[in-house]
């Protein structure tokens, strides 16, 4: 069995669980064996370990959200010198959580899973929040709520700040909601991260890389019918007719009204002519 497909059956095995049981760090970890098969797991939990120890040496047994809050800015992005890659956005390393750790540097999302992982190792439980375009972090107490933008050096965010965030990256085309602002759960974090990379692969047309990255999301949400019908789509311009033909026709049982059925169906009568072919 190779290194891969341990990681993807340790990954499986990982996102069946109970929300609080899901460790995201290790996860994130999982699915970056895909890129890195020799890829130490261990060796990098033991870093995020090392790199908690080092603020829990100076917090003594304060607990409060907005101290604990600074001092994980100030280790992070002050003394570590984290910070957003806005220099090389899309570059596919700024998705995986080894290669954040070994550069420091990252998108919203990685690093807000390092933040996320950090806060939880202190004993703070912060969320993720799936903000359009963009990925913060948020502390929820019984009296009041923190938003963290991970990327811009853990500032923390204001309601205002949020809508001129979401007018830069539309351009006022999008309306703010308080909606923007609910946690998601570490599944659809991970989706998230491995949807990043899809978008990156695609661009670039590295289609074996994103077939990957769609099967690791089905191994999350096996029922996402539109990363069936991708992936079929991707068998397909790989050659891989039989596999594309199947993935295909599975999307149009399941999406018959769908917006595409009629050009995913154009595909079916080429891909049967195809397959006859190879047999």
């Amino acid at each position: 069995m190779t290194n891969q497909s341990v990681a993807r059956r340790l990954l499986a095995e990982m996102v069946s669980r109970k929300e609080e049981e899901i460790e995201l760090a290790r996860a994130a970890l999982l699915f970056a064996k895909e890129e890195y098969p020799g890829l130490d797991v261990g060796k990098y939990l033991q870093k995020l370990e090392l790199m908690t120890e080092e603020i829990k040496s100076r917090i003594g047994n304060n607990t409060d959200p907005h101290f604990l809050i600074s001092e994980i800015n100030r280790y992070l992005f002050t003394e570590e010198g984290f910070r957003g890659n806005e220099d090389d956005y899309y570059d596919p390393r700024n998705s995986f959580l080894n290669d954040v750790l070994d550069r420091k540097t990252g998108i919203p999302i990685t690093l807000s899973v390092l933040y996320i992982e950090i806060a939880s190792r202190l004993g703070l439980t912060l969320l993720g929040v799936g903000f359009p375009g963009h990925f913060i972090v948020k502390y929820s107490g019984i009296e009041e709520e923190i938003l963290i933008d991970s990327f811009n050096k853990g500032s923390i965010l204001s309601y205002k700040d949020c809508k001129e965030i979401l007018d830069r990256i539309y351009g006022g085309r999008m309306q703010f909601h308080s909606e923007f602002l609910q946690p998601v759960t570490k599944k659809q974090i991970l989706s998230r991260m491995l949807h990043n990379l899809k978008g990156i692969y695609l661009n670039s047309k590295n289609y074996i890389k994103a077939l990957s990255i769609v099967d690791m999301v089905l191994l999350i949400d096996p029922l996402a019918i539109d990363e069936i019908r991708d992936r079929g789509l991707l068998y397909y311009n790989l050659e891989c007719f039989t596999q594309a033909l199947s993935d295909l026709e599975t999307y149009l049982r399941h999406a018959t009204k769908a917006e595409d059925a009629e050009l995913i169906r154009g595909y079916i009568p080429v891909l049967k002519g195809l397959t006859s072919k190879i047999s």
